[in-house]
């Protein structure tokens, strides 16, 4: 399965029991940064943050994904058997050179090779899916199909590992690992240990942001509005403590029924010269005046998810079909269309843009004749240049009509019940 590694881990300045049981220090998950609570141009509504520039390319929320991909030459009935090795040209299914380009003379991808979508990682060879039993006898091996392994639609990266063996049955065992470096951006998903989930909405330069009195800029602005109705005043408090930890250089113990009183982290603060509130006066980073509001500013622990917009992000203009329906076909993996639905189609008609739906509803456009005396779909002779009815013969009126491909297979399918679809057309004057 994919895997996601942070870089540059941290212990939590505010703990619990929990960490020391666990021995959360061996494996931290996140970072511990200064939060800002305020709005910055409007850039963080609902659940979004914003992160400082600065702060990613001191290396705030990077980490690595990997992803493997796994071939195996799998034994056959008849002693036939795959083969990794780089397909011949004369293999059914042959993709082009260029997708090959990266296989070494074992049909195996080097490591450190940077790869995009499309190309082959692993080289593979099947035998013919069907033999019929007088090929199995005849000397002439039938030609060989094309199984390699490949990336994916919208997947990148560099060869990170490469694993020759064999599994359970002795059969070879192929595993390349890729991995991708992801730096923190717009879409990707940061979350408090509160709960307190959001979405990078803006990344914007340190010079852009705001600043303390005495020259500390937030990594990441939070919005002020997830805290009211989500009652998650630990989130507030773990500000406070996480402050208080970094300004004494020592951890804080959190634990529920067990915790520093909040009155003593409090004093603490203050005799290390700040308010007790932990609120700061805060210039705007772009005008330098200073805001008239106090900010809430203070450090806490946040994680990166790994819900990034790179494994989300999906467009597509023309592409694969479905056979049953000639529609698009479903999901990002399969490099699908975007659905416009019932309800998407209601906002084009309020909006004026009634039009629009002639384009969006087309993607199974067909043009079928129908016979004008019974009504039912004729049939179109390309080789004899020629349109005849199953029904009525030749000498009828046919004319051809545009429908969906879809509503044409629900036609067919009344047909097979039993029930006569019977098509009325208007006149064309």
């Amino acid at each position: 399965m994919d895997v996601n590694l942070l870089h540059h881990n941290q212990r939590p300045v505010v703990n619990t029991i929990m960490h020391d049981i666990s021995g959360y220090d061996k494996h931290p998950a996140g970072q511990n940064i200064v939060v800002a609570i305020m709005s910055y141009k409007g850039y963080n509504m609902e659940d979004a943050i914003i992160l400082n520039k600065g702060s990613i390319e001191r290396g705030f929320g990077r980490s690595t994904y990997y992803r493997p991909s796994i071939a195996e030459e799998l034994r056959y009935a008849g002693g036939l058997i795959d083969q990794v090795c780089i397909p011949d040209k004369d293999v059914k299914g042959y993709k082009t050179e260029k997708d090959y380009r990266f296989l070494e003379d074992d049909g195996i991808i080097y490591p450190e090779a940077k790869v995009r979508e499309g190309d082959v990682v692993i080289g593979k060879t099947s035998p013919p899916r069907f033999l019929s039993s007088m090929e199995e006898y005849s000397l002439v091996s039938s030609t060989r199909r094309e199984s390699s392994v490949n990336l994916k639609h919208g997947e990148e990266g560099i060869i990170d590992f490469v694993l020759i063996t064999e599994n359970e049955e002795g059969n070879k065992l192929i595993q390349v690992r890729i991995r991708d470096e992801r730096v923190p951006e717009i879409g990707d998903k940061f979350t408090s240990r509160h709960g307190q989930k959001g979405i990078v909405g803006m990344i914007v330069p340190q010079a852009d942001m705001p600043f303390s009195a005495a020259g500390i800029v937030p990594d990441l602005i939070f919005s002020p509005h997830g805290i009211p109705s989500r009652m998650t005043i630990s989130h507030l408090i773990e500000m406070i403590a996480g402050k208080v930890g970094a300004l004494a250089g020592r951890y804080i113990n959190a634990t529920t029924f067990d915790a520093e009183p909040e009155e003593r982290l409090r004093k603490e603060l203050l005799s290390l010269g700040f308010r007790e509130s932990g609120v700061e006066t805060l210039y705007n980073g772009q005008t330098g005046e200073q805001y008239e509001a106090k900010i809430f500013i203070g450090s806490m622990y946040y994680l990166k998810l790994k819900h990034m917009v790179a494994n989300k992000i999906h467009s597509r203009a023309r592409g694969p079909i479905q056979l049953l329906t000639r529609q698009p076909t479903e999901g990002r993996a399969k490099e699908g269309g975007l659905r416009l639905g019932e309800m998407e189609k209601d906002t084009f008609v309020a909006h004026g843009a009634s039009l629009l739906l002639k384009e969006r509803f087309d993607s199974d456009k067909t043009v079928v004749p129908v016979c004008e005396s019974c009504g039912i779909i004729a049939i179109r002779d390309n080789y004899k240049n020629k349109s005849y009815c199953p029904v009525c013969g030749e000498n009828v009126d046919i004319n051809d009509i545009e429908i969906s491909y879809a509503f044409k297979l629900m036609l067919d399918e009344f047909k097979s019940l039993g029930i006569y679809p019977k098509l009325q057309l208007e006149s064309k004057y």
